[in-house]
């Protein structure tokens, strides 16, 4: 499956985005999504998961409360509404695909990766 993740932008302290991730193929009903972040110079951090039905969702410490992940099988596409941000969420955002629930917070076990897209908070 091939990702193609949009919506970074720069806002405002407090203010919302919505990333997107749109998946080709039609297999993209048997993967579990998740969403990573990556700052230059740090590792890559895992931020929400969501299973294969969507019936499943997991969050880091620090986006718990303030993201939320989602899935519409239909139109292959998983999203992450982060509201609230804060400085410290700047970073490249990535989605990812993974087969194993188990592993879901554990990014060297995906198996397809989307480029980035670049959430920039001003504080």
């Amino acid at each position: 499956v091939q990702l193609q993740a949009s919506g970074g932008g720069l806002v405002q302290a407090g203010g919302s985005l919505r990333l997107s991730c749109a998946a080709s193929g039609r297999t993209f009903s048997n993967y579990e999504m998740g969403w990573f972040r990556q700052v230059p110079g740090k590792e890559r951090e895992f931020v929400a998961g969501i299973s294969d039905t969507g019936g499943l969702t997991v969050y880091s410490e620090p986006v718990k409360g303030r993201f939320t992940i989602s899935r519409d099988n239909a139109k292959n596409t998983v999203y992450l509404q982060m509201n609230s941000l804060k400085s410290e969420d700047t970073a490249i955002y990535y989605c990812a695909a993974t087969r194993q629930w188990r592993w879901i917070r554990f990014g060297a076990r995906y198996e397809h990766w989307g480029q980035g897209t670049q959430v920039t908070v001003s504080s």
